[in-house]
């Protein structure tokens, strides 16, 4: 049988610096094959050398074959069957999708310019596919009004419907709730059913178990553990897989709760009976609660149930329908922050992010000397400070968020899904950050996550919203 993906020695270059090293591996229909690694390790740059769509400055080096082409596949060969033979997942959805365009015509056009359906049959189409992701009531949306787990299967409705047996899914669960998690799991293991061939990039080793397969593990562009998913995610051979198992959430250790505030101090942030709706829908409603400095209280539940709505209304960024909102008196607007669940989204497109920062600290009056340590301990390497937020892995914005919040040593953060992007190593080293934080500046944090296991490790209190908006404070 004829793989329909061999790669041979494959590499990515900076000029004369190797980023990725030589890498083989072949797709076999039917089968999927998982590559999991830290941020920045190099994954995605060697998914995009797989397809032939780099970004400017790079180069990749060895074969690529597809099917039964019998020469080794260029570039430019790649990109002509892009749609159709082979079509990538992508891992950050505001990039790919067109902010003018509803939801229902953005996964229609692919059916009918890339499938080359008639324009009933294509809209049908899409009607149907993203109903089938829940996305039901968002035919109409934009983009914009769409949580970050909506827009990603959105996005991933659009490019899927063009129907080609490659898949290539980079990171196709970031920022999903449990049960949309194993949805996107379902439908890709349908394409598998059908023939197709799968690979996918994650940090998510939940996602590797539950898609089999093949996994392989990558560190600093190197593949350090390959083979069956049942038995690398089972009994690693590296240190490095094992490290990686150690740092899922579940096995966090559970941390002590916040001392209690005395009665005389002035909570942080107050909610009495809060109701807020976006869209003309009502998201949720009777929301009470007091956020003590130093305090953190995690937000789960379903996407598009309200999780980031209620951030919002916290940070006056949202008026609520009703009920009464409070922020402690006497703070500057900048002691409340928020860490955007898509940090492409707040970052200038066309600065650097170093001159991002340094206008930070100008404008706040703030301590530079700072800066180093910070990066240092979120691994961000000082050569990233000169390029743009396009010329970073998402993780490593991500980071950089969060290191620009801190900057400031605000009084509350809004933290929206502050690790979906990140390894599980990171995402641990992240959250220490925010608990330190809350811990050594009295900061109150709102955690917003799809992670019960994460949130239940490091929270105080505890709100679960439903979708249909009745939501649970818990202790």
């Amino acid at each position: 049988m004829i793989p329909f993906l061999q790669a041979d020695a494959v590499t990515v270059h900076a000029g004369s610096q190797r980023i990725v090293l030589p890498t083989s591996f072949t797709l076999e229909p039917g089968r999927p094959f998982t590559i999991v690694g830290e941020t920045g390790s190099g994954k995605s740059l060697l998914a995009q050398a797989l397809v032939g769509n780099l970004p400017d400055g790079l180069s990749a080096g060895g074969r690529v074959r597809i099917g039964d082409l019998a020469e080794d596949a260029s570039a430019a060969t790649r990109r002509a069957l892009w749609g159709r033979g082979i079509t990538v997942l992508p891992q950050e959805p505001w990039l790919s999708l067109d902010p003018t365009m509803r939801a229902l015509p953005q996964v229609a056009e692919t059916h009918r310019f890339v499938a080359g359906r008639e324009d009933a049959e294509a809209y049908g189409a899409a009607g149907r596919d993203l109903a089938d992701l829940g996305l039901g009531e968002a035919l109409a949306r934009y983009p914009f009004q769409l949580s970050g787990g909506m827009a990603q299967r959105l996005a991933f409705a659009a490019a899927r419907a063009g129907g080609a047996p490659i898949v290539v899914a980079d990171e196709p669960t970031k920022g999903l709730d449990a049960a949309r998690v194993g949805d996107v799991v379902a439908l890709l293991q349908k394409g598998l059913e059908a023939g197709g061939a799968l690979l996918t990039i994650t940090h998510d080793l939940e996602v590797a178990r539950r898609l089999g397969g093949d996994v392989a593990i990558m560190l600093r562009g190197e593949i350090v553990e390959q083979g069956p998913a049942e038995t690398v995610l089972a009994a690693p051979s590296h240190a490095y897989t094992r490290t990686l198992l150690a740092a899922e959430p579940r096995n966090w250790p559970r941390r002590p709760r916040a001392s209690a505030a005395g009665a005389s101090t002035e909570p942080v942030l107050t909610f009495e009976n809060v109701a807020a709706s976006r869209g003309g829908r009502r998201l949720f409603s009777g929301q009470s609660f007091r956020l003590q400095p130093g305090e953190i209280l995690g937000l789960t539940g379903p996407s598009g149930c309200g999780k980031s709505t209620l951030g919002d209304v916290a940070l006056g960024l949202l008026r609520p329908d009703a009920g009464r909102v409070a922020r402690r008196s006497g703070l500057a607007p900048a002691a409340f922050q928020k860490l955007y669940q898509d940090p492409v989204a707040a970052f200038p497109p066309r600065r650097t992010l170093r001159r991002t920062l340094a206008d930070l600290v100008a404008l706040h009056r703030l301590d530079a000397g700072r800066l180093p340590a910070l990066m240092e301990r979120l691994r961000l390497h000082p050569a990233l400070l000169d390029r743009r937020p396009g010329q970073v892995s998402g993780g490593e914005l991500q980071r950089f968020s969060l290191l620009r919040v801190l900057l400031l040593k605000p009084a509350l953060v809004v933290a929206d899904e502050p690790s979906s992007r990140l390894d599980l190593v990171t995402q641990k080293e992240m959250i220490e950050l925010l608990v330190e934080a809350a811990a050594q500046d009295g900061c109150a944090i709102l955690l917003v996550s799809h992670d019960e296991a994460l949130v239940a490790a490091v929270s105080d209190q505890r709100i679960r919203l439903e979708l249909e908006g009745a939501g649970s404070l818990a202790a």
